[in-house]
């Protein structure tokens, strides 16, 4: 497990994550990649954090898991880049996106 991942989530959540972030891809709008991240939280737009856990090097996100918790913003970790970004509509990996508006996905978060 990376140095910034501060838990490991479970298959049944990491499903219900990956129908949430499918959701508002399609509904709603996301931000994708660190920087776009990054912005969403510091201007408090963004509902909910997704992180990859394969990220290298691990610098480029170790700030976002306490940047979410000193904004208060819930977050959690996808395993791979490629798994975030297929779920987030892209052909490439990614090491991060945010929700900022949940479209349809309103009850579920």
């Amino acid at each position: 497990m990376a140095e910034y991942v501060k838990f490991s989530v479970g298959k049944e959540l990491k499903e219900k994550q990956f129908e949430l972030i499918e959701k508002v891809t399609k509904t709603g709008k996301i931000r994708i990649g660190v920087n776009e991240t990054t912005k969403a939280i510091e201007r408090g737009k963004a509902k909910i954090i997704f992180i990859a856990e394969d990220v290298s090097p691990q610098e480029l996100v170790m700030h976002l898991p306490l940047l979410c918790e000193e904004k208060k913003i819930p977050y959690s970790f996808i395993s791979t880049k490629k798994e975030l970004g297929e779920k987030a509509g892209i052909a490439v990996g990614t090491a991060s996106i945010a929700l900022i508006e949940e479209g349809s996905a309103k009850k579920e978060l």
